[in-house]
């Protein structure tokens, strides 16, 4: 049995990945956490039977132990619950999938701990990557990446010619506002920023892939998964959302992994590395396959990609200010407090006001992240 825990259960990738758990009969979950929302956390925890589950908040944590007394499982809260769910004994593989720099404390001691990391969360690499990568090579534990982008990246490379790597080819479906100018993103409402084209998510996930943020958030995270300069990452619109993203090498070679848009396959390949399995689900029909076409970023209209750049050729603390911004920013729109085109105008603020540290600690990182949510408070 390949026994796995899970930060971030209840979320999409969460509840995708207990589904491959659901149709494969050789993995047993030993750990679950979630934020808030006991109620599915419960059910998950009766259908899975693990041994531990953590929710953040104590209050909730309580009602969760008074509902589930009748099962065999530890009940815990707070950061301390997400470390003990990070590094329950019995479990392989960690599946990072909580949303936020949350996750940054939880996989660090998991890789102590020695699992390998499944990793969903952005966040982790694209502030702590410096410290992450090192640390993982250190302990000797993989870092299998479950974004379905990245996943298409390590797939591509398994040739084992990554010295012969020339450039990344990140492929973007261009949101739902793919083609717009900026005037015509004035009066964006929640709602029209809620629907993707292709890919079914989390709230705050498709608000960052409209503003084209989240693909930034994957360019500074494939710097440190794929040990490239930002220059050799170079991002490409795929509306069809077919080729997942692509790698060219050094005689101009260029090898591309295709497939639907199902973010089971990216997470069933991760939990089984290197092994294959049979996943059921749509397959591409290249008979009916019309084609496939490629743009170019506008990154005019959607400058939050060109300051990720930025962010990631400056690196140090500027990728966290560039995070915690975007994800302050995206809170606000959701709770309709700051205008759609607002969202990059924070996160440019926050970027100009702060005297970036080289090379910051976990702590160096968490205080830059209050230090932000402080300054658009005070701000905006």
């Amino acid at each position: 049995m390949k026994k796995i825990a899970i930060l971030g259960s209840t979320g999409s990738i969460g509840t995708q990945t207990l589904e491959v758990v659901r149709e494969n009969r050789d993995i047993e979950v030993t750990a679950l956490a979630a934020g808030s929302n006991i109620g599915l956390l419960e059910a998950q925890i009766r259908k899975f039977h693990p041994v531990l589950a953590a929710v953040w908040d104590e209050a909730k944590a309580k009602e969760l132990r008074e509902n589930v007394k009748d099962l065999d499982v530890k009940v815990v809260s707070g950061m301390d619950g997400l470390i003990e769910v990070a590094v329950q004994q019995d479990a392989e593989i960690l599946v990072t999938a909580i949303v936020g720099m949350i996750g940054i404390l939880p996989t660090i001691e998991g890789i102590k701990a020695g699992k390998d990391i499944a990793l969903a969360n952005k966040e982790t690499l694209v502030t702590a990557g410096h410290i992450i990568m090192p640390l993982a090579k250190e302990y000797g534990v993989s870092i299998l990446p479950v974004d379905s982008e990245h996943s298409a990246i390590f797939q591509s490379l398994q040739g084992g010619q990554h010295k012969a790597l020339h450039k990344i080819l990140l492929t973007a479906s261009g949101g739902p506002f793919r083609g717009k100018k900026r005037e015509e993103l004035l009066n964006i409402q929640v709602e029209d920023a809620l629907k993707h084209p292709n890919w079914e998510m989390g709230r705050k996930i498709t608000i960052d892939s409209s503003t084209m943020v989240n693909k930034g958030l994957e360019v500074i995270e494939a710097k440190w998964l794929f040990d490239v300069s930002v220059d050799q990452i170079q991002v490409v619109v795929q509306p069809q959302s077919i080729i997942h993203s692509m790698v060219e090498y050094v005689d101009g070679a260029v090898i591309a992994q295709l497939g639907t848009p199902d973010m089971k396959l990216p997470i069933q390949y991760a939990l089984y590395y290197p092994k294959r399995r049979y996943l059921p689900g749509d397959r591409l029909d290249f008979e009916t396959l019309s084609q496939i076409t490629f743009e170019r970023p506008d990154m005019e209209t959607f400058y939050g990609l060109k300051l990720a750049y930025e962010a990631g050729k400056t690196g140090g603390s500027l990728p966290t200010v560039f995070n915690a911004a975007n994800e302050r920013a995206v809170a606000m729109f959701l709770n309709r407090e700051i205008g759609y085109l607002q969202i990059p105008e924070i996160i440019a603020g926050c970027m100009e006001m702060h005297k970036v540290i080289a090379d910051p600690t976990v702590e160096e990182i968490l205080q830059t992240e209050q230090e932000t949510y402080e300054y658009i408070k005070n701000r905006w």
